[in-house]
């Protein structure tokens, strides 16, 4: 067993969990919507698990297949794994695992995620080496509500 799926067990006692397709993926929304964070942040295809635990914040998302995503906006290219793990609060995504971006070259593993400021309209994302980039929150909303 990873350790990833050795946190998800530790924390499904009173979580939240879903596992029909169509409620994965609305749930998944409604989350970000909840912690206040863009609801694009996350564009995932065939979830088969969302789990919550709010006492601990603890927020587990399975799909089918790993995923490639390319946010135009800022031209950045996104990795979602087959899980992706964190602990979310208002504005934040902390401890998060599943969740690489393309730099220049490499793929860098984001570990945090955060709005500082919600006036600002910037969104940070941060790996563990406390390396990060700011961008603005727009580029992460969904199509649908850009329109």
């Amino acid at each position: 067993m990873s350790s990833q799926q050795q946190l998800v067990e530790t924390h499904r006692e009173n979580a939240e969990v879903y596992t029909d397709p169509i409620l994965c993926k609305a749930k998944s929304k409604e989350l970000l919507g909840k912690i206040n964070m863009p609801r694009g942040l996350l564009p995932l295809d065939d979830i088969v698990e969302v789990g919550h635990n709010e006492s601990t914040g603890f927020v587990w998302l399975r799909q089918k297949n790993r995923k490639d995503h390319k946010f135009r906006a800022i031209g950045r290219n996104v990795s979602y794994d087959t899980e992706i793990t964190a602990f979310v609060e208002d504005r934040k995504m902390k401890k998060l695992t599943g969740v690489k971006s393309k730099e220049l070259l490499i793929w860098v593993t984001i570990s945090d995620i955060y709005i500082q400021d919600p006036n600002s309209g910037k969104i940070t994302f941060g790996t563990a080496s406390g390396l990060s980039r700011t961008f603005p929150v727009s580029a992460f909303e969904e199509e649908e509500e850009k329109n």
